[in-house]
């Protein structure tokens, strides 16, 4: 990245934004690792039948709850 030098503070404000864009996906997943370390995932992962409504109903009752003393 090439350095550059300003006159004053209006003109480094009018300067455009160098982005070096080679490391734009790298930085891309550094920030998803950050927000998932930050952010765990609260849901049980998979998919689950139940008999009846009830039994629904009170799962997710109970993931809610965990979810809350987090």
């Amino acid at each position: 990245m090439p350095v550059q030098k300003f006159r004053s503070i209006e003109e480094m404000n009018a300067a455009p934004v160098v982005v070096d864009s080679r490391h734009a996906v790298e930085r891309f997943l550094r920030h998803c690792a950050r927000y998932r370390m930050i952010a765990p995932r609260t849901f049980p992962r998979g998919v689950f039948r139940f008999r009846t409504l009830e039994d629904a109903q009170a799962a997710r009752r109970q993931v809610a709850a965990r979810q809350h003393l987090r």
